[in-house]
């Protein structure tokens, strides 16, 4: 596959309807390029939005049935909600540098109430070696996940699970582990689930191996 056809995919992989085998040669092109691993990135919200609808939707309804005004409507509330919340956390952090450049040290600061809607979890797994680190955000119909792992026992396929306080479990990302290569690999993920509603994450092999659990609470 020609290097303009795998920029191209980008939107068709962070979709996952690329089929396995353009997906792992997507996935190596991935490491080496920059820009396409960003606009992966953007893609992520969309893709979850998409994943939602699509686990929302009852099997009696044709594939190609067009999204009505609800679904667009929550889209552009969701993305309003995040920009009101990223307005107001910049208008914190100014009012709290003003207080501190003109009252000096001895200031006492109030809490503004805010609390930052990321939590993030590391682990290393002394058998397999592998360390990976999840960094999740929640949003209203969920939660987004950054993957990134350490893994030189390659090649191997592996998948990132979240399993809920009730045990069910739920496959964020997937992606391919190169031989012998030991540089860390970043992956974007979604999950219907909330943060709060997280017990821990696994790192498993295709074989059902677990390589590394995550405690999320």
């Amino acid at each position: 596959m020609r290097s303009l056809e795998l920029h191209r995919d980008v939107g068709a992989y962070a979709l996952g309807v690329l089929d396995e085998a353009d997906a792992f040669r997507f996935e190596d092109h991935l490491m080496e390029c920059p820009q396409c691993a960003a606009h992966v990135t953007e893609f992520g919200p969309s893709a979850r939005q998409l994943l939602l609808y699509r686990r929302a939707t009852p099997r009696s309804v044709h594939p190609m049935a067009q999204p009505g005004p609800r679904l667009l409507d929550r889209l552009l509330g969701e993305v309003a909600k995040r920009r009101k919340a990223g307005r107001r956390r910049l208008l914190y952090a100014l009012a709290a540098s003003v207080v501190l450049a003109v009252s000096g040290s001895g200031v006492a600061i109030m809490a503004s109430g805010e609390t930052d809607p990321t939590r993030q979890v590391a682990a290393t797994d002394e058998r397999s070696g592998v360390w990976a680190q999840v960094t999740s955000e929640d949003t209203a119909s969920g939660s987004l996940v950054k993957l990134e792992v350490k893994d030189g026992a390659g090649p191997r396929a592996c998948h990132l699970v979240a399993i809920a306080d009730d045990g069910t479990e739920e496959t964020l990302t997937n992606w391919k582990v190169r031989k012998h290569d030991a540089r860390p690999s970043t992956m974007m993920g979604a999950s219907a689930f909330h943060t709060d509603q997280i017990a821990r994450y696994e790192l498993r092999a295709e074989d059902g191996l677990r390589l590394v659990t995550l405690d999320a609470q």
